[in-house]
């Protein structure tokens, strides 16, 4: 009995932190974020066909900028208004043509609802000087430090040259 409370309490223990976590690419390559320990990540749920779409371009300039220091992963997704495209290559395609998207970019995912990817659970209801809870639109910014934490979680409106990002990089 106590081999199967064992078993049962690895299986469902929670997350400790956001390297317990892997995603696939667009490509469909599977990466564990402990590949990036030491490094801050900049995480973005984004959309091809949103009012906030043109801040590709600066995430784009944004992981030029500090891609030594930051890794940045976008993370497609269609739960608000469905202002995502439909398949992984029509994203991915859209991104290079229309913005020259160079950073990593996960296969579309939902970052709300019932069907929430683990990842978003864990990262929305992580404690920052911020705030916690549902992601409210396409666009927010979470940024985890170098040990893994979540520091600072940004809405949409938050450009990503936005000082208030910039200045933790």
């Amino acid at each position: 009995m106590n081999t199967l409370l064992i078993l049962l309490s690895i299986l469902f223990s929670p997350p400790k932190s956001i390297y317990d976590f892997s995603f696939k690419t667009i490509d469909g390559k599977e990466v564990k974020l402990s590949k990036f320990k030491g490094k801050k990540i900049l995480i973005v749920n984004t959309a091809s066909k949103c009012g906030f779409t043109p801040q590709y371009e600066a995430l784009e300039k944004l992981h030029k900028q500090y891609g030594k220091e930051v890794v940045l992963i976008g993370f497609p997704a269609g739960n608000f208004g469905g202002q995502e495209l439909a398949t992984n290559t029509e994203i991915q395609d859209f991104c290079k043509k229309n913005f020259g998207v160079t950073f990593l970019l996960s296969e579309k995912v939902s970052v709300k609802g019932s069907d929430i990817n683990p990842l978003f659970q864990y990262l929305t209801s992580q404690s920052n000087p911020d705030f916690t809870g549902d992601i409210n639109w396409n666009f927010e910014k979470f940024l985890i430090n170098e040990k893994g934490e979540l520091v600072h979680r940004f809405r949409s409106k938050v450009t990503p040259l936005d000082p208030l990002i910039t200045k933790n990089l």
